[in-house]
């Protein structure tokens, strides 16, 4: 196989993860997750209680939170999955409300799925990395009681899904889009019931980007034939161009930020020795190695 064949495989294979919801927590559509090890659970179970504890302890009542899943590293992205933390949630406390591919109905559903299940699902082993923001008190209430009223959660939920939606336009939503449309309709005084054309032109007044996915005509053409990946959506100036704009949580957290520069931001890391928590906007690296000022714990047994 030649390099631009491989760099063809690849980019379909990650595009079909990207943004993709999980089924029943897998981190794979309609394919079998990674098994963790014992120490491997062991230490993702610890950074479960860590990130419990800091939204317990934060005294808010609501998270955007978003978790490394596959290894995006070739497009400079490490996070591909987003959803909702809610400490009122009707599951469990601080459950998070998401998008996620029903492979058995071939359809997009809302899943409220507690902090364990959402963690243990990310496979970027052995590391794994999660982000949480915390909008500041003029905001969260808003966001909260958007993500928790049933009929507008799901009067934005489209009825079919695509890994790689085009973030303006109604034709299909991948998890992250859906996210980007909770926000809007939870800031933007848009009335109790907005639709998803009125959420994506509030979106757009308001500056947000989504993530610029460029392609090599080749690569951009297999998405045709790649299911859960779709061309149709996309604008034809986009098409000429080989590029695919899509929500992913980075351009999610850059818009949070843009709209209520106060909110706080919290990321932690794990790899086979230690778990680090930094509070800022700094990024950890992809290796999980603390710099100054963050906080670190040893794994018990690790030297």
């Amino acid at each position: 196989m030649n390099a631009a064949r491989r760099a063809a495989v690849a980019l379909a294979a990650l595009l079909t993860l990207i943004a993709a919801g999980a089924h029943a927590g897998m981190p794979r559509l309609c394919e079998q997750g990674v098994e963790l090890s014992a120490r491997q659970k062991d230490h993702r179970l610890q950074l479960v209680a860590q990130v419990r504890q800091e939204l317990q302890r934060s005294g808010q009542a609501v998270a955007l939170v978003a978790r490394s899943g596959v290894d995006l590293g070739r497009f400079d992205l490490r996070y591909s999955h987003a959803g909702i933390a809610l400490r009122d949630s009707p599951n469990t406390p601080w459950s998070v409300r998401q998008l996620y591919y029903a492979c058995d109905e071939q359809r997009p559903r809302l899943f409220d799925q507690g902090l364990a299940g959402f963690l243990l699902a990310a496979d970027d082993l052995p590391t794994a990395h999660v982000t949480l923001l915390l909008p500041p008190p003029e905001a969260a209430p808003a966001l909260a009681a958007a993500a928790l009223d049933g009929a507008l959660a799901l009067g934005l939920l489209a009825a079919d899904y695509s890994a790689n939606a085009f973030a303006f336009s109604t034709r299909y939503q991948n998890c992250n889009q859906w996210v980007a449309e909770l926000l809007a309709a939870a800031w933007g005084g848009l009335g109790p019931q907005p639709t998803r054309g009125q959420a994506q032109a509030w979106l757009q007044m308001e500056g947000y980007e989504p993530h610029r996915f460029a392609a090599a005509p080749l690569l951009y053409q297999l998405a045709r034939l790649v299911p859960l990946l779709h061309h149709d959506d996309h604008p034809g100036n986009d098409q000429a161009a080989a590029v695919f704009r899509v929500s992913m949580p980075d351009s999610l957290q850059a818009f949070v930020a843009q709209q209520w520069p106060q909110t706080q931001r919290i990321e932690l890391c794990h790899d086979e020795r230690h778990l680090v928590v930094r509070r800022g906007w700094q990024p950890l690296g992809p290796l999980c190695e603390p710099a100054p000022g963050d906080e670190v714990q040893a794994f018990d047994g690790d030297d």
